[in-house]
């Protein structure tokens, strides 16, 4: 039963694993997808009757989520999913911007036309979630679209400065079009004008600008929307 709770999460349960790393599992899934937002409050005796487990391994792997900074507990508050660490999410996107943006560059001359073909495809699918904004369905497609250009980068180095930016960018939450989903449309537009500089053999450094002014607009748009509330 609590097997079968843990796979309807979208997470297989690694066989054999204890209680604890299975509700931990469970967790960090609804956290990851926005099931579990912001603010929202993790009631342990809710999630064990879920899992059908007693509150013990909910409660360890709280404390583990807690360590990871995707949790915070306070005193006559409890545990709730972290909130948006402002500072700490234009850090990381300004950092972003800088080394996806290189490293994009650095992999257009190689990407072949089936790549470009691939990531005007999940660009499209972009397009068509803009009737029914879903914003955490346009933001993993938005992750692969960038994938499909970045990937390629020759550059172990700097690639893996890349994926530290996105795995950070997901815990501090990966929904930043739940917040701007106007800025969605706009995204969209700047991804074709990325790809059409890709195809048209563009020099390195414009390919570059383009991609990383492109992560700036989204943290502007964040930031304006958030500086007027």
């Amino acid at each position: 039963m609590a097997d079968d709770a843990v796979k309807a999460g979208g997470r297989p349960a690694a066989e054999g694993a204890s209680k604890s790393e299975r509700a931990y599992q469970w967790i960090a899934e609804r956290i990851g997808t926005g099931a579990y937002s912001p603010g929202f409050r993790l009631v342990l005796g809710q999630i064990a009757k879920e899992l059908d487990v007693s509150v013990v391994p909910v409660r360890e792997a709280i404390r583990r989520l807690e360590a990871e900074g995707l949790v915070t507990f306070e005193r006559n508050v409890g545990a709730q999913v972290a909130m948006v660490d402002e500072t700490e999410y234009q850090h990381t996107m300004q950092t972003l911007a800088l080394v996806e943006g290189f490293a994009t560059a650095l992999s257009a001359p190689a990407l072949p036309a089936e790549a470009l073909a691939r990531a005007r495809e999940v660009n499209q699918h972009m397009v068509e979630c803009l009737d029914h904004f879903d914003p955490h369905r346009f933001t993993e497609l938005n992750r692969e679209f960038h994938a499909v250009l970045f990937e390629p980068c020759p550059n172990p180095h700097l690639l893996d400065l890349v994926h530290r930016g996105w795995g950070r960018l997901k815990t501090l939450r990966d929904s930043t079009f739940s917040f701007v989903p106007g800025r969605a449309h706009e995204s969209v537009k700047e991804h074709e004008a990325i790809l059409d500089l890709i195809e048209r053999g563009a020099p390195s450094v414009d390919v570059e600008l383009a991609a990383r002014q492109h992560r700036l607009a989204t943290l502007t748009a964040f930031l304006e929307n958030r500086g007027a509330h």
